[in-house]
């Protein structure tokens, strides 16, 4: 069996899993009045579950498979592909992760996204700056204001 379908076999447990617990375990807790509603907390991993379920069986069934190709990765050829880029970007999501509390989100965040897009090779200083700073920006503001999630904007030493 291809590696395709064996990920997909591992995804249909597990989807399988996450629906048995959406279906059976979640709904049993709910308070009374909540029990009326027509959307539970339970609804988007019940549509998440089903999903994965019909997704994974297709693959497994091979039904979105046109015709048989080479493989898109050569494993023999792993040194021509951009390894050093990957393993910098999984570094770099280390980094802001661990960063990310102390430094502030502001900050660490548009830290992660120049220096992401410099490792990933834009050189446009004056198009990776604003976007950057502009996008962080706004997920803080939706984040924080309008959905009412504090996040630490700023380290603790400038009042954040």
């Amino acid at each position: 069996m291809a590696l395709d379908r064996w990920i997909a076999l591992i995804l249909l447990g597990v989807c399988l899993t996450y629906g048995y617990a959406a279906w059976f375990t979640m709904d049993s807790s709910l308070p009374p009045f909540m029990q009326r509603n027509p959307i539970w907390p339970s609804t988007f991993p019940k549509v998440l579950s089903i999903l994965g379920i019909i997704t994974a069986t297709i693959i497994l069934l091979g039904f979105e498979k046109a015709e048989p190709s080479e493989p898109e990765i050569d494993y023999q050829r792993l040194g021509d592909y951009h390894l050093d880029q990957a393993i910098m970007l999984l570094v770099l999501m280390v980094v802001y992760a661990l960063c990310l509390r102390p430094v502030g989100f502001l900050i660490s965040t548009s830290a992660f996204l120049i220096f992401g897009s410099f490792i990933l090779g834009e050189r446009k200083w004056h198009i990776m700056l604003p976007v950057a700073l502009i996008a962080t920006g706004t997920v803080w503001y939706l984040v924080q204001e309008v959905l009412g999630i504090y996040m630490r904007p700023l380290p603790g030493i400038f009042g954040g």
